[in-house]
């Protein structure tokens, strides 16, 4: 299939679960009430999807490597936010376990896309 579309990225499909998932822990969990944490993992997990996109429309495939590190980056700053929401019982063991698992699912499929485009990046 032909990515036409940064919707048509597999990788930001699987972060727009992710940052679903996160958005539901907050609605039916206390995390809700914790503002400072609540607004951290979700702006983490909307970063992953954001820049995403933004790097979609970059002018080269350098660039949109750049963007694609940033979501990765941020993927792995939900990681941790999930770890504190596990620590003060905002989530339990198997809702972090496919939160976390869902977010490394996000890093693959990222890794998988970088090392796409480095290999069709002339070499230099």
């Amino acid at each position: 299939m032909a990515i036409e579309r940064f919707e048509d990225v597999e990788a930001w499909q699987a972060a727009r679960v992710l940052a679903a998932g996160i958005y539901d822990l907050s609605k039916v969990t206390p995390l809700g009430r914790d503002y400072g944490l609540r607004d951290q993992i979700q702006r983490a997990a909307v970063s992953i999807m954001a820049n995403i996109a933004e790097g979609f429309d970059a002018r080269s495939d350098l660039e949109f490597r750049r963007f694609l590190g940033y979501a990765y980056r941020s993927a792995t700053e939900t990681q941790s936010h999930l770890y504190v929401a596990l620590d003060q019982g905002y989530a339990d063991d198997e809702l972090f376990a496919r939160l976390y698992d869902q977010a490394q699912t996000v890093k693959k499929l990222l890794n998988g896309f970088i090392r796409y485009l480095e290999g069709r990046s002339p070499k230099a």
